[in-house]
């Protein structure tokens, strides 16, 4: 046998070598998305519901300047993740009539700007409720199934990355604003009814074939402007008692990773508390992000307006990179960015 023909044998085993390790750590083929309006990117567009944002101000600083139905001037965490992962730099929303499986095929979101874990939650401004996300999800599974055929499909489905971001609306939204909750349950009570819900959830998904999960916490949900525009004995500063029930919330959902990864066999589950710790460092220490102001949101007065209160007839701040919120709820782009900076290289470590 000829020194030629050995080494071009040798190098044949190497590539086909290559091929199985490139199989074996398969990279992330989409990504998938459920929650509430930290990651909606328009779902709340097409149901019937006073929480809307598809419409200016919204995505002034969006790619064409256009509304999508983000609640934020520009993009939200799961664009920029996806485009980290080698994916489009925007994930459509499934109701999106505008697209079809063909873009959905390499990232979907479900999500739904006011919803929370409690079927409760959503009922409150009549948006979408986490199990019906799941519905679309199976919905989903059926159609790309159809497009791409079952092997393949049960592949996005496997090696697909899932992010979970929802909770701030069970607390504020429902929690601490209609008293049903709260006459059923002290807020440690409620705490430990939500991360039930999310056990729930994630086993869910779990055996419909997700195995690669980011769940998300809730941010210092009492430094939301809405928030300190209501604290007023405080002087309109953060409210400890919200940031406090979150960190305690978050905890929770970190101890619930840590239990499912012990029962789901091949679930690489991972909670991160990137999100709110950078969040709340942005807060303490806004100039060192290159941000001037905190308190208040850059849409109207900043202290209140949300949704519809945003609008084309509000006068709204010239340079949101000044600011840490865009409406008295939500952030803007850039610390959208910066959050997802933080927490990008622990994904694509752990997941990619």
């Amino acid at each position: 046998m000829g020194y030629m023909h050995v080494l071009s044998l040798f190098c044949i085993q190497i590539i086909l070598l290559l091929v199985v390790v490139a199989e074996t750590t398969a990279k992330v083929p989409a990504i998938i998305v459920f929650g509430d309006s930290s990651v909606d990117a328009g779902n709340n567009n097409v149901i019937s519901t006073l929480l809307k944002s598809n419409f200016k101000p919204y995505g002034r600083d969006f790619e064409g300047g256009l509304p999508t139905g983000r609640f934020c001037n520009g993009r939200i965490p799961p664009d920029f993740i996806s485009e980290a992962f080698g994916l489009k730099p925007a994930i459509p929303a499934y109701l999106d009539p505008l697209y079809s499986i063909s873009d959905f095929a390499t990232g979907v979101c479900f999500a739904s700007a006011g919803t929370g874990y409690d079927n409760a939650t959503s009922n409150v401004l009549n948006v979408i409720p986490l199990w019906k996300e799941l519905e679309y999800y199976k919905d989903y599974q059926n159609k790309l199934r159809a497009y791409v055929g079952d092997r393949k499909a049960n592949e996005i489905f496997s090696e697909a990355l899932y992010l979970m971001s929802l909770g701030t609306n069970d607390f504020l939204e429902n929690y601490y604003t209609i008293p049903t909750r709260r006459s059923q349950f002290t807020v440690r009570q409620y705490e430990d009814f939500l991360v039930g819900l999310a056990r729930n959830f994630i086993t869910e998904l779990y055996h419909l074939g997700g195995r690669k999960i980011s769940l998300t916490g809730v941010p210092p949900m009492g430094c939301l402007p809405l928030e300190r525009t209501t604290n007023i004995m405080g002087r309109h500063d953060c409210l400890q008692e919200y940031n406090d029930v979150a960190m305690e919330f978050n905890g929770k959902l970190e101890g619930l990773a840590s239990q499912l990864k012990r029962e789901l066999p091949g679930l690489r589950l991972l909670y991160t508390r990137t999100a709110y710790d950078t969040f709340d460092q942005i807060i303490r220490t806004p100039a060192a992000y290159g941000f001037q102001v905190t308190g208040m949101a850059c849409c109207a007065t900043g202290t209140f307006e949300m949704s519809y209160l945003c609008n084309e007839h509000s006068i709204t701040c010239r340079d949101a990179n000044k600011y840490v919120f865009w409406d008295a709820f939500h952030p803007t782009e850039k610390t959208n960015q910066i959050i997802s900076q933080k927490l990008i290289p622990i994904l694509l470590a752990e997941f990619q």
